[in-house]
């Protein structure tokens, strides 16, 4: 299927592309490039009345044979009428009409090596604005992309980048293009090349540009995906993009069942927790720590949203195992919290309150673990920030959550996107 389609336009063969759904799906708008003039023997004194090219009279004659030799569909010589068109051109200005003209011709006969060629002399006049040489490249560009000729394709997006690097379609175009030769990398190169300079201008990258960027990265395996899926997330925050960005990051990166537990738990805190199989993690994860509250409360929620069946079998024996767990009340952990001597406890118990919906008494029992002798700071504070998160305390959460260091800030950097995002 074609990811591009192309029509010549009028004259001077104006070329205009509008890719088609990819993977994630873009469409550029049309672009627009320059038209010339039609040229007859009265140009020179109409250029004084108007936007007519002014022709050399040394050349006039000769330009205007080229002209009917376009306009007659002789294509088997043009380029003959051409030699002799630029042995007689005097300006910058001639050359550019015959270069048009033969871009035009080239356009008519499908022929779009010679559409590059005159392109090139187009480029070489410096006659009209850098971008809207670039956009005849990228016109041909997508012709030679829709034929599969991949490597033309990426010379000529790569010509229009040049022309106007601070235009990201090219790059975008570029990036399918890379795709498509099955250089997943360079293709995640310059789709980030593309939302730099989106960014770079003012401007938030389309969600289109920045999933298909996530997904070109996780393709190739590059370290990159997990950054570029915290910026999906922190710029379009929702459900799927939550859950999206966290699968990638755990598939990444194997985070052991207590950080796979804090990224479900963060799942849950953006409402997008809505797998059976993530369901199923949470809850068994929590229930190996003996947070059976925890486990319990979260495959209720699941039942009560209709995420998970009651009747699989996997989940009722899972909900009833737990059921006959003893469950920890907040009396039982005000007496656990007197007799904690050790840091992991302390956290433990944290755990519980967080559990049990109290986040306050939650980020208390962190903060006395993390004032204990031998604590790990970074699983404290993470677990304040996690938990202070919850109550609302933004400004809270996010100086506990700025102090974690390790790997654990990687699951911090996730949490404090949420911390971030609009209420």
């Amino acid at each position: 299927m074609k990811l591009f389609t192309s029509s010549a336009i009028a004259l001077a063969a104006a070329l205009s592309s509008v890719p088609a759904t990819a993977q994630y799906g873009y469409t550029p708008p049309p672009q627009t490039p320059p038209t010339v003039p039609a040229l007859n023997e009265k140009a020179p004194e109409q250029a004084s009345q108007g936007p007519a090219l002014k022709i050399s009279k040394e050349a006039l004659k000769a330009i205007v044979e080229l002209q009917k030799t376009v306009l007659a569909n002789d294509f088997a010589n043009v380029a003959a009428k051409a030699q002799a068109a630029l042995a007689v051109a005097k300006t910058n200005e001639d050359r550019y009409a015959i270069a048009q003209l033969q871009l035009k011709a080239a356009v008519a006969a499908k022929d779009d090596n010679a559409a590059i060629a005159a392109t090139d002399a187009i480029a070489a006049t410096n006659y009209i604005p850098a971008n809207k040489v670039a956009d005849l490249y990228s016109g041909i560009g997508v012709n030679f992309y829709n034929a599969k000729r991949f490597d033309e394709a990426a010379s000529a997006f790569q010509k229009a980048a040049n022309l106007a690097p601070q235009d990201p379609k090219p790059y975008e175009m570029l990036s399918e293009t890379r795709n498509s030769q099955g250089r997943s990398a360079e293709a995640a190169t310059a789709l980030q090349k593309a939302m730099q300079l989106s960014q770079s201008a003012g401007r938030k990258p389309e969600e289109s540009i920045l999933k298909r960027a996530v997904s070109l990265a996780y393709d190739a395996k590059s370290p990159n995906a997990v950054p570029l899926a915290r910026q999906w997330v922190a710029a379009y925050p929702s459900p799927t993009s939550w859950r999206n960005s966290i699968a990638i990051y755990r598939n990444m990166t194997h985070p052991d069942i207590e950080g796979a537990l804090d990224l479900l738990r963060l799942l849950n805190a953006a409402g997008a927790l809505t797998q059976p199989g993530d369901y199923e993690l949470y809850a068994t994860g929590a229930a190996q720590q003996g947070n059976y509250v925890e486990a319990l409360a979260v495959l209720n929620q699941g039942l009560s949203a209709k995420h998970i069946d009651a009747a699989n079998p996997e989940f009722r024996d899972l909900i009833s195992g737990l059921k006959a767990k003893p469950q920890a009340t907040e009396s039982d952990l005000v007496e656990a919290v007197k007799s904690a001597p050790r840091a992991s406890a302390l956290i433990g118990i944290g755990d519980r309150y967080y559990g049990l919906g109290n986040y306050s008494k939650a980020a208390e029992a962190y903060r006395a673990a993390l004032a204990k002798p031998g604590a790990n700071a970074d699983i404290a504070n993470l677990h304040i920030g996690m938990a202070l998160a919850r109550t609302g305390d933004k400004a809270g959460a996010a100086a506990a959550l700025n102090k974690v260091g390790g790997s654990l800030s990687e699951i911090a950097k996730f949490w404090l996107i949420y911390v971030q995002s609009p209420a």
